[in-house]
């Protein structure tokens, strides 16, 4: 006769097995010892076999108990594989994600991001729109995108959310410092230069909406000058190109800019750097959809 054995009943046997006493068995699964006992005795009965005997120090397996564990070890994990699956399946998020992105994917972790989002989700879709910092956030502001990332100075990243009056929720991701490098064999020109005189120099502008002019903006504003721009660029690539061609000045990232004087022997300027913030700004507020907060959480646990 064929016989059905039940999950408790093996995972009472299993942890018996394990500490070698019912009443530490009885502790581990919240239940009293003649429950834990009825379990054995129920599973010795329907396998015909005797599952444990008593040492000086409490129960041990027999022989043939001990070639029944690795069995029920994979009936046990299977249900418990069963059971995550269907929870899974019960709570699968779906839709649509555009997401905002800028600059370089790895310094925004983008593929790790996407990665644990395909994984964990794989019903969400997302759809990526690439720009500067500012055209980001005026979409988000739209409502055109779902997500977005966003560079600003610290103090701007921490007024996203009052400035949009609660429309908008954002995140502090990273800070860092944007320096100024210069053509090779510029070195004396701007090693101690202050704000002032870096800004007679030529410089590489970017768009209006970019973190570059912004921050630059704000900076020679307090010193009360403008930047010579003698070209216009709206990739960083580009930007780095026309650096190394000899053409001017131009803000970077700290680290790129420590690769490219070590690769290519750019001049990095020593007196001046500016504080920066990347930050993920998001529509709406908490609850305000499932794909949206699986998202956000997602963004948490890649920064943390």
């Amino acid at each position: 006769m064929e016989r059905s054995f039940n999950i408790n009943t093996l995972t009472a046997f299993l942890t018996v097995a394990r500490e070698g006493s019912v009443s530490r068995a009885a502790e581990v699964l919240h239940l009293t010892q003649p429950a834990v006992s009825h379990q054995i005795k129920r599973l010795s009965e329907e396998t015909g076999t005797a599952l444990f005997e008593r040492s000086p120090t409490g129960l041990r397996l027999t022989r043939e108990g001990a070639a029944l564990i690795p069995e029920a070890q994979k009936v046990v994990d299977a249900v418990t594989a069963f059971r995550r699956s269907a929870v899974r399946q019960a709570e699968r998020v779906g839709g649509t994600l555009r997401i905002g992105t800028i600059v370089d994917p790895e310094f925004i972790r983008l593929g790790h991001l996407l990665g644990h989002l395909r994984r964990d989700y794989p019903d969400i879709q997302t759809e990526l729109v690439h720009g500067v910092s500012g055209e980001i956030f005026a979409r988000l502001q739209r409502k055109q995108i779902d997500a977005g990332y966003y560079l600003s100075s610290p103090e701007e990243a921490g007024q996203i959310e009052a400035a949009s009056k609660g429309a908008i929720r954002s995140l502090k991701l990273a800070q860092f410092d944007y320096r100024v490098i210069a053509p090779v064999g510029w070195e004396a020109r701007v090693e101690s230069a202050g704000w002032p005189e870096l800004a007679k120099l030529p410089w590489i502008g970017t768009p209006e909406a970019s973190a570059h002019h912004r921050l630059l903006r704000q900076v020679f504003a307090a010193e009360g000058c403008n930047p010579n721009i003698v070209a216009l660029v709206d990739q960083e690539a580009s930007m780095l190109e026309m650096v190394r061609s000899g053409v001017g000045l131009s803000l970077c990232r700290e680290s790129i800019a420590l690769h490219q004087r070590q690769s290519y022997g750019l001049a990095v300027a020593g007196a001046v750097s500016i504080p920066a913030c990347l930050s993920f700004a998001m529509t709406g507020t908490d609850n305000d959809s499932p794909a949206k907060d699986a998202l956000w959480r997602l963004v948490e646990r890649v920064w943390r």
